[in-house]
């Protein structure tokens, strides 16, 4: 937790950039997260694809359901997370829905 807690600082904005894992493809969730910590940004969100995204925007629902159809999972998001910590140095968080971490299992999310 101390590499997210200290990007927050007194008087400073973080940058902090979405990537729905999976979208348009895993190679690409591997590019951009590289470029985006190669140029500033502080934390990388790594969404989890859900099929009913109803509390996101239109974009997120496109990218969700197109991560979907190329068979993201969540074990596949925590091997993209595995694989992104190689190449990047900025902080990894996770966005999701309750829902697909509750189905994969809440303790084996955890640890893994």
């Amino acid at each position: 937790m101390s590499r997210i807690t200290s990007v927050f600082k007194p008087g400073y904005k973080a940058l902090i950039a979405y990537i729905t894992v999976g979208y348009p493809s895993l190679e690409t969730t591997y590019e951009a997260a590289s470029v985006l910590a190669d140029n500033g940004c502080d934390i990388i969100e790594l969404g989890i694809p859900f099929s009913d995204p109803l509390a996101d925007g239109a974009t997120i629902q496109k990218a969700s359901y197109q991560a979907l159809q190329q068979g993201i999972t969540p074990q596949i998001c925590l091997e993209a997370a595995s694989q992104l910590r190689q190449r990047v140095a900025v902080p990894l968080v996770f966005m999701s829905y309750y829902n697909p971490i509750l189905s994969f299992g809440l303790e084996v999310f955890g640890r893994d």
